[in-house]
Protein backbone atom coordinates (compact mmCIF):
# COMPACT_ATOMS: atom_id res chain seq x y z
CA UNK A 1 0.00 0.00 0.00
CA UNK A 2 1.24 3.34 -0.72
CA UNK A 3 -0.38 7.12 -0.90
CA UNK A 4 -1.26 6.51 -4.64
CA UNK A 5 -3.04 3.49 -4.18
CA UNK A 6 -4.80 5.58 -1.37
CA UNK A 7 -6.00 7.85 -3.47
CA UNK A 8 -3.46 10.94 -3.56
CA UNK A 9 -1.04 11.04 -6.66
CA UNK A 10 1.64 13.39 -5.46
CA UNK A 11 3.32 13.09 -8.86
CA UNK A 12 0.12 14.68 -10.62
CA UNK A 13 0.38 17.54 -7.96
CA UNK A 14 4.16 17.81 -9.09
CA UNK A 15 2.70 18.02 -13.14
CA UNK A 16 -0.15 20.88 -12.05
CA UNK A 17 2.71 22.82 -10.20
CA UNK A 18 4.42 23.01 -13.13
CA UNK A 19 1.67 23.45 -16.20
CA UNK A 20 0.24 26.03 -13.97
CA UNK A 21 3.40 28.12 -13.54
CA UNK A 22 3.58 29.93 -16.85
CA UNK A 23 0.10 31.43 -16.13
CA UNK A 24 1.12 32.40 -12.67
CA UNK A 25 3.90 34.26 -14.12
CA UNK A 26 2.22 36.75 -15.88
CA UNK A 27 0.31 37.59 -12.48
CA UNK A 28 3.95 38.90 -11.04
CA UNK A 29 3.94 42.29 -9.57
CA UNK A 30 7.51 44.00 -8.98
CA UNK A 31 6.82 43.50 -5.12
CA UNK A 32 6.94 39.41 -5.50
CA UNK A 33 9.62 37.87 -3.63
CA UNK A 34 10.98 34.24 -4.75
CA UNK A 35 8.68 32.06 -6.85
CA UNK A 36 5.55 29.17 -6.76
CA UNK A 37 6.39 26.28 -4.78
CA UNK A 38 7.59 27.96 -1.29
CA UNK A 39 5.63 27.30 1.58
CA UNK A 40 4.35 30.92 1.57
CA UNK A 41 4.57 33.78 -1.05
CA UNK A 42 6.09 36.60 -0.38
CA UNK A 43 5.38 40.30 -1.13
CA UNK A 44 7.25 43.36 -0.29
CA UNK A 45 5.42 46.30 1.43
CA UNK A 46 7.95 48.92 0.48
CA UNK A 47 5.64 50.10 -2.74
CA UNK A 48 3.32 50.96 0.34
CA UNK A 49 5.61 53.09 2.41
CA UNK A 50 4.60 56.49 1.58
CA UNK A 51 0.71 56.10 2.50
CA UNK A 52 0.51 58.37 5.84
CA UNK A 53 -1.63 55.15 7.14
CA UNK A 54 -1.84 52.05 5.39
CA UNK A 55 -4.59 50.05 5.90
CA UNK A 56 -4.83 45.86 5.10
CA UNK A 57 -7.57 44.57 3.45
CA UNK A 58 -8.66 41.57 2.89
CA UNK A 59 -11.15 39.30 1.58
CA UNK A 60 -12.33 35.55 0.72
CA UNK A 61 -14.57 33.66 -1.17
CA UNK A 62 -15.31 30.89 -3.56
CA UNK A 63 -17.87 30.29 -6.57
CA UNK A 64 -20.42 28.47 -4.47
CA UNK A 65 -22.49 25.80 -6.48
CA UNK A 66 -21.72 27.33 -10.07
CA UNK A 67 -19.11 24.85 -10.38
CA UNK A 68 -21.60 21.97 -11.11
CA UNK A 69 -22.36 24.04 -14.32
CA UNK A 70 -18.77 23.66 -14.90
CA UNK A 71 -18.34 20.29 -14.29
CA UNK A 72 -21.68 19.75 -16.87
CA UNK A 73 -20.26 21.78 -19.53
CA UNK A 74 -16.79 20.15 -19.26
CA UNK A 75 -15.38 23.77 -19.42
CA UNK A 76 -13.19 25.28 -16.67
CA UNK A 77 -11.21 28.38 -17.76
CA UNK A 78 -13.25 31.16 -16.59
CA UNK A 79 -14.38 29.53 -13.12
CA UNK A 80 -11.24 31.03 -11.62
CA UNK A 81 -11.98 34.49 -13.11
CA UNK A 82 -15.12 33.78 -11.07
CA UNK A 83 -13.07 33.21 -7.54
CA UNK A 84 -10.71 36.10 -8.06
CA UNK A 85 -13.02 38.48 -8.95
CA UNK A 86 -15.72 37.47 -5.89
CA UNK A 87 -12.69 38.13 -3.35
CA UNK A 88 -11.36 41.74 -5.32
CA UNK A 89 -14.65 43.21 -5.84
CA UNK A 90 -14.66 43.23 -1.50
CA UNK A 91 -11.29 44.57 -1.59
CA UNK A 92 -11.77 47.24 -4.11
CA UNK A 93 -15.65 48.44 -2.97
CA UNK A 94 -13.58 49.47 0.59
CA UNK A 95 -11.51 51.71 -1.61
CA UNK A 96 -8.20 49.49 -1.75
CA UNK A 97 -6.25 48.29 -4.48
CA UNK A 98 -6.18 44.06 -4.55
CA UNK A 99 -2.55 43.65 -4.19
CA UNK A 100 -2.20 39.73 -3.76
CA UNK A 101 -4.45 36.39 -4.43
CA UNK A 102 -4.00 32.80 -3.30
CA UNK A 103 -6.45 30.18 -4.76
CA UNK A 104 -7.40 26.58 -2.62
CA UNK A 105 -8.50 24.15 -5.07
CA UNK A 106 -10.34 20.86 -3.60
CA UNK A 107 -10.82 17.95 -5.94
CA UNK A 108 -11.51 14.09 -5.74
CA UNK A 109 -9.00 13.20 -8.11
CA UNK A 110 -5.96 15.50 -9.58
CA UNK A 111 -5.92 15.92 -12.82
CA UNK A 112 -3.81 17.88 -13.50
CA UNK A 113 -4.46 19.48 -16.96
CA UNK A 114 -7.84 20.42 -15.37
CA UNK A 115 -6.19 21.56 -12.91
CA UNK A 116 -4.01 23.57 -14.75
CA UNK A 117 -7.34 25.35 -16.73
CA UNK A 118 -8.44 26.31 -13.84
CA UNK A 119 -5.77 28.33 -12.64
CA UNK A 120 -5.29 30.25 -15.72
CA UNK A 121 -8.92 31.46 -15.29
CA UNK A 122 -7.39 32.98 -11.58
CA UNK A 123 -4.89 34.01 -13.21
CA UNK A 124 -6.11 36.03 -15.82
CA UNK A 125 -8.53 37.29 -12.90
CA UNK A 126 -5.41 38.40 -10.93
CA UNK A 127 -4.38 40.04 -13.93
CA UNK A 128 -7.49 41.99 -14.41
CA UNK A 129 -7.51 43.24 -10.82
CA UNK A 130 -3.75 44.07 -10.85
CA UNK A 131 -2.69 41.38 -8.12
CA UNK A 132 0.03 38.88 -8.25
CA UNK A 133 -0.98 35.29 -7.74
CA UNK A 134 1.71 34.52 -5.00
CA UNK A 135 0.27 30.77 -4.34
CA UNK A 136 -2.50 28.50 -3.74
CA UNK A 137 -3.01 25.04 -2.89
CA UNK A 138 -4.43 22.08 -4.87
CA UNK A 139 -5.84 19.05 -2.50
CA UNK A 140 -6.84 15.58 -3.48
CA UNK A 141 -9.94 14.34 -1.22
CA UNK A 142 -10.26 10.66 -2.58
CA UNK A 143 -13.05 9.39 -0.38
CA UNK A 144 -14.86 12.97 0.29
CA UNK A 145 -15.24 14.33 -3.29
CA UNK A 146 -16.45 12.52 -6.15
CA UNK A 147 -13.10 12.31 -8.90
CA UNK A 148 -14.27 14.91 -11.17
CA UNK A 149 -15.63 16.92 -8.92
CA UNK A 150 -13.59 20.08 -7.59
CA UNK A 151 -14.49 23.25 -5.32
CA UNK A 152 -12.37 26.48 -5.30
CA UNK A 153 -11.96 29.47 -2.99
CA UNK A 154 -9.54 32.01 -2.61
CA UNK A 155 -8.16 35.18 -0.74
CA UNK A 156 -7.46 38.83 -1.78
CA UNK A 157 -5.42 40.68 0.41
CA UNK A 158 -5.56 44.19 -0.71
CA UNK A 159 -4.17 48.33 1.10
CA UNK A 160 -5.67 51.33 1.17
CA UNK A 161 -4.64 55.16 2.84
CA UNK A 162 -6.93 55.30 5.86
CA UNK A 163 -8.15 58.59 4.73
CA UNK A 164 -9.33 57.13 1.68
CA UNK A 165 -11.06 54.42 3.18
CA UNK A 166 -14.50 54.32 1.56
CA UNK A 167 -17.01 53.81 4.72
CA UNK A 168 -19.93 55.59 3.88
CA UNK A 169 -19.60 58.06 6.67
CA UNK A 170 -19.43 60.81 3.35
CA UNK A 171 -23.32 60.15 2.57
CA UNK A 172 -26.04 62.42 2.40
CA UNK A 173 -29.18 63.61 0.96
CA UNK A 174 -29.32 63.98 -2.39
CA UNK A 175 -26.12 61.70 -3.43
CA UNK A 176 -26.43 60.07 -6.90
CA UNK A 177 -26.49 56.20 -7.29
CA UNK A 178 -24.33 54.94 -10.03
CA UNK A 179 -24.64 51.29 -11.20
CA UNK A 180 -22.14 49.41 -13.30
CA UNK A 181 -23.89 46.80 -15.59
CA UNK A 182 -22.75 42.97 -14.54
CA UNK A 183 -22.34 40.19 -16.83
CA UNK A 184 -24.96 38.29 -15.76
CA UNK A 185 -25.86 36.14 -12.92
CA UNK A 186 -22.53 36.38 -11.50
CA UNK A 187 -21.47 33.69 -8.72
CA UNK A 188 -24.52 34.21 -6.49
CA UNK A 189 -27.65 32.14 -6.44
CA UNK A 190 -26.89 29.30 -8.27
CA UNK A 191 -28.78 26.78 -5.90
CA UNK A 192 -32.06 28.30 -6.68
CA UNK A 193 -30.98 29.02 -10.69
CA UNK A 194 -30.12 25.18 -10.74
CA UNK A 195 -33.56 24.36 -9.31
CA UNK A 196 -35.34 26.65 -11.74
CA UNK A 197 -33.34 24.95 -14.86
CA UNK A 198 -32.65 21.28 -15.99
CA UNK A 199 -29.47 21.28 -15.05
CA UNK A 200 -27.96 18.22 -17.97
CA UNK A 201 -25.83 18.75 -20.50
CA UNK A 202 -28.52 19.01 -23.38
CA UNK A 203 -30.53 21.62 -21.36
CA UNK A 204 -27.47 24.15 -21.22
CA UNK A 205 -26.16 23.82 -24.81
CA UNK A 206 -29.81 24.60 -25.57
CA UNK A 207 -29.50 28.14 -27.58
CA UNK A 208 -32.30 31.06 -27.26
CA UNK A 209 -33.10 33.63 -29.21
CA UNK A 210 -34.27 35.97 -26.13
CA UNK A 211 -30.57 35.54 -24.58
CA UNK A 212 -28.87 35.35 -27.72
CA UNK A 213 -26.22 32.93 -26.47
CA UNK A 214 -27.13 29.13 -25.00
CA UNK A 215 -28.05 28.74 -21.40
CA UNK A 216 -24.84 27.38 -20.10
CA UNK A 217 -22.81 30.39 -21.87
CA UNK A 218 -25.30 33.00 -20.39
CA UNK A 219 -25.37 30.75 -17.01
CA UNK A 220 -21.58 30.82 -16.84
CA UNK A 221 -20.08 33.92 -17.88
CA UNK A 222 -17.67 34.91 -15.51
CA UNK A 223 -18.17 37.59 -12.78
CA UNK A 224 -17.31 41.50 -13.92
CA UNK A 225 -13.95 42.65 -11.99
CA UNK A 226 -15.11 46.06 -11.07
CA UNK A 227 -11.20 47.17 -9.99
CA UNK A 228 -10.12 49.01 -12.66
CA UNK A 229 -13.54 50.97 -13.03
CA UNK A 230 -13.76 51.90 -9.12
CA UNK A 231 -9.83 53.26 -9.61
CA UNK A 232 -10.78 55.00 -12.38
CA UNK A 233 -13.44 57.20 -10.47
CA UNK A 234 -10.82 57.56 -7.60
CA UNK A 235 -8.05 58.83 -10.42
CA UNK A 236 -10.69 61.46 -11.95
CA UNK A 237 -10.78 62.84 -8.79
CA UNK A 238 -14.05 61.83 -7.37
CA UNK A 239 -14.62 61.01 -3.46
CA UNK A 240 -17.09 58.16 -3.53
CA UNK A 241 -19.20 58.72 -0.43
CA UNK A 242 -20.47 55.12 -0.66
CA UNK A 243 -19.72 51.35 -2.38
CA UNK A 244 -21.82 47.83 -2.41
CA UNK A 245 -20.84 45.03 -4.31
CA UNK A 246 -24.01 43.17 -5.51
CA UNK A 247 -23.19 39.57 -4.00
CA UNK A 248 -25.45 37.67 -2.32
CA UNK A 249 -28.75 38.84 -1.19
CA UNK A 250 -28.75 40.79 -3.95
CA UNK A 251 -30.15 44.53 -3.73
CA UNK A 252 -32.22 44.04 -0.56
CA UNK A 253 -29.14 42.86 1.32
CA UNK A 254 -26.50 44.37 -0.47
CA UNK A 255 -27.28 48.10 -0.59
CA UNK A 256 -27.86 48.44 2.77
CA UNK A 257 -24.62 47.48 3.74
CA UNK A 258 -23.40 50.82 2.52
CA UNK A 259 -25.53 52.89 4.39
CA UNK A 260 -25.29 54.73 7.85
CA UNK A 261 -28.07 55.18 10.07
CA UNK A 262 -30.53 58.00 8.55
CA UNK A 263 -30.01 57.49 5.31
CA UNK A 264 -31.69 55.27 2.85
CA UNK A 265 -31.33 54.22 -1.07
CA UNK A 266 -33.93 54.58 -3.26
CA UNK A 267 -33.77 52.44 -6.45
CA UNK A 268 -35.33 53.01 -9.84
CA UNK A 269 -36.16 49.38 -11.23
CA UNK A 270 -36.30 51.31 -14.68
CA UNK A 271 -33.43 53.36 -14.95
CA UNK A 272 -31.29 50.52 -16.66
CA UNK A 273 -31.52 47.06 -18.95
CA UNK A 274 -32.19 44.16 -17.15
CA UNK A 275 -30.21 41.18 -18.52
CA UNK A 276 -32.53 38.72 -20.27
CA UNK A 277 -31.50 35.45 -18.00
CA UNK A 278 -33.39 37.35 -15.07
CA UNK A 279 -37.03 37.91 -16.73
CA UNK A 280 -36.20 34.29 -18.35
CA UNK A 281 -35.66 32.91 -14.81
CA UNK A 282 -38.35 34.91 -12.99
CA UNK A 283 -40.98 33.32 -15.65
CA UNK A 284 -39.63 29.53 -15.79
CA UNK A 285 -39.63 29.37 -11.70
CA UNK A 286 -42.26 31.21 -11.03
CA UNK A 287 -40.56 33.26 -8.89
CA UNK A 288 -41.73 36.37 -7.49
CA UNK A 289 -40.38 39.99 -7.60
CA UNK A 290 -38.93 40.33 -4.42
CA UNK A 291 -36.82 37.02 -4.24
CA UNK A 292 -35.55 37.94 -7.77
CA UNK A 293 -33.80 41.40 -5.71
CA UNK A 294 -33.25 39.57 -2.81
CA UNK A 295 -31.44 36.85 -4.44
CA UNK A 296 -29.58 38.49 -7.82
CA UNK A 297 -27.57 40.79 -8.86
CA UNK A 298 -30.29 41.97 -11.66
CA UNK A 299 -28.11 43.46 -13.59
CA UNK A 300 -26.14 45.74 -11.66
CA UNK A 301 -22.66 44.29 -10.07
CA UNK A 302 -21.52 47.34 -8.07
CA UNK A 303 -23.17 50.53 -7.13
CA UNK A 304 -21.29 53.93 -5.93
CA UNK A 305 -22.90 57.17 -4.09
CA UNK A 306 -21.13 60.27 -5.32
CA UNK A 307 -22.43 63.85 -5.24
CA UNK A 308 -24.72 65.71 -7.65
CA UNK A 309 -21.91 67.68 -9.45
CA UNK A 310 -19.61 64.44 -9.84
CA UNK A 311 -22.24 62.01 -11.54
CA UNK A 312 -20.78 62.80 -15.02
CA UNK A 313 -17.30 62.72 -14.04
CA UNK A 314 -18.07 59.31 -12.48
CA UNK A 315 -19.52 58.36 -15.56
CA UNK A 316 -17.22 59.32 -17.80
CA UNK A 317 -13.78 57.21 -15.85
CA UNK A 318 -16.71 54.05 -15.50
CA UNK A 319 -16.88 54.34 -19.36
CA UNK A 320 -12.90 54.72 -19.39
CA UNK A 321 -12.67 52.00 -17.51
CA UNK A 322 -14.41 49.62 -20.29
CA UNK A 323 -17.41 49.13 -17.74
CA UNK A 324 -21.52 50.20 -18.49
CA UNK A 325 -22.45 52.67 -15.97
CA UNK A 326 -26.14 53.73 -15.60
CA UNK A 327 -27.61 56.80 -12.68
CA UNK A 328 -29.76 54.01 -11.00
CA UNK A 329 -31.41 56.16 -8.21
CA UNK A 330 -30.58 58.56 -5.26
CA UNK A 331 -29.98 58.81 -1.39
CA UNK A 332 -32.32 60.74 0.77
CA UNK A 333 -32.98 61.22 4.42
CA UNK A 334 -34.81 58.50 6.35
CA UNK A 335 -35.03 55.24 7.80
CA UNK A 336 -31.66 53.22 6.69
CA UNK A 337 -32.90 50.44 4.13
CA UNK A 338 -33.18 50.19 0.38
CA UNK A 339 -36.59 51.20 -1.37
CA UNK A 340 -37.23 49.82 -5.12
CA UNK A 341 -39.62 52.08 -7.19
Amino acid sequence: MDYKKAGVDIEAGYKSVELMKKYVKETMRPEVLGGLGGFSGAFSLSAIKDMEEPVLLSGTDGCGTKVKLAFLMDKHDTIGIDCVAMCVNDVACAGGEPLFFLDYIACGKNKPEKIATIVSGVAKGCKMAGAALVGGETAEHPGLMPVDDYDLAGFAVGVVDKKDLITGELLSDGDVLIGMASSGVHSNGFSLVRSVFEMTKESLDTYYDELGATLGETLLAPTKIYVKALKAIKDAGVTVHACSHITGGGFYENIPRMLTEGNCAVVKKDSYPVPPIFPMMQRVGNIEEQMMYNTFNMGIGMIVAVKKEDVAKTIEAIKAAGETPYEVGYIKAGEKGVILE
